[in-house]
């Protein structure tokens, strides 16, 4: 669609085409418009005049023209030694926004349209990048970061790495929290010996979804499944929800530098007692990888070690075995039930 936009519509949002002007014109009166009205004129959505609604994606809400005005006026400053003709162009596009803006200053007082500048859904990655570089320019004291999944690879730090050197280069502060997962991939340790005294690292068994939170003023996170779609959040009483739960997860995890801790039970690491709590409550093979940040095959490697390790020789008995080492939390109420770890027989088939 971005293509088509392109070729049919070859304009700024300095002089909007009849039909792109009539549909913004009707969503600043009214509030939204259905996104089908916006399809003739894919230049609305390219040029961030209108936007999904967070309550509902089957409407647009309009960027407020006070917004288009500002954002006009930054690209001419920018550009004016080069064209003076944008200016003019700029000055009599101020008039049309104001004009409307008039018309519904009232609305935009109204109460609930705070939640309008305190939700704002990033639909492309285009604009997703626009707004983290915007927030990335603006931060002056810290960054906090959930990057859930498993090893990191290099596209993935590379990616956001010209934002991290600049806060770096201010004397921003950076905290970040992966999975135990992530100690394993070289890519990640070569990214915090880069970022020095910079960026602090800590790892934990599972995490929540990715969450990035500037200042603690504005945070970042996914609006779909593949990442396409993005929030942008700024309520205060979101913000301090975000700001406990990183803290306290903060508080649980465990630096990069640190080893991690020893499960006390021979044959058995770290990341197999965390799946030998998962299996315990119930999860699938599926869920545990992706919980976990590894792929399934991985996991299901694992389950078979603890088998063995176990001497279980079927998925039953595994969770009969993993309460009896208490690897499921509950070995205090299982005192008097000794652990065998003998390895299963030969001839029995091994749990998976």
């Amino acid at each position: 669609m971005a293509g088509h936009g392109t070729d049919e519509h070859p304009h700024g949002a300095d002089r909007l085409c009849d039909a792109g002007e009539r549909v913004y014109s009707r969503a600043v009166r009214r509030g939204r418009v259905p996104r089908t009205d916006a399809e003739p004129v894919p230049c609305l959505l390219e040029l961030a005049l209108l936007h999904p609604d967070p309550d509902d994606m089957a409407w647009l809400v309009p960027t407020s023209p006070q917004e288009v005005m500002t954002r006009l006026l930054r690209g001419v400053y920018d550009e004016v030694s080069e064209s003076h003709r944008r200016v003019g162009s700029a000055v009599e596009a101020f008039e049309r926004y104001a004009g409307l803006g008039r018309r519904v200053q009232a609305s935009a007082a109204a109460p609930g349209s705070l939640e309008g500048a305190a939700i704002r859904v990033l639909d492309g990655l285009s604009r997703i990048q626009a707004a983290m570089d915007d927030a990335t320019e603006a931060c002056t004291g810290e960054v906090l970061t959930v990057q859930p999944g498993g090893i990191r690879r290099e596209p993935e730090l590379t990616e956001g790495l010209h934002r991290a050197v600049a806060l770096r280069s201010r004397g921003v502060r950076m905290r970040d929290l992966y999975t135990h997962v992530a100690r394993h991939g070289q890519g990640l340790l070569n990214y915090l010996e880069l970022m020095g005294d910079a960026v602090e690292a800590r790892t934990l068994d599972e995490v929540v979804d990715r969450l990035i939170l500037f200042d603690r003023t504005v945070a970042f996170i996914p609006a779909n499944a593949d990442h396409t779609m993005a929030l942008e959040l700024r309520h205060p009483a979101l913000i301090d929800y975000f700001v406990t739960v990183f803290d306290r997860l903060w508080r649980l995890a465990i630096p990069v530098a640190a080893p991690l801790p020893d499960t006390g039970i021979e044959g058995i690491s770290n990341r197999e007692q965390s799946i030998a709590a998962l299996l315990a409550d119930g999860h699938q093979d599926a869920v545990i990888a992706e919980r976990l940040g590894i792929s399934v095959r991985t996991c299901r490697a694992h389950i078979a070690r603890l088998s063995e390790t176990l001497g279980a020789a079927s998925r039953t008995q595994l969770g009969v075995r993993i309460a009896q080492a208490g690897l499921d939390g509950t070995a205090s109420r299982l005192p008097d039930v000794p652990v065998q770890l003998t390895p299963v027989d030969q001839e029995s088939p091994t749990a998976r």
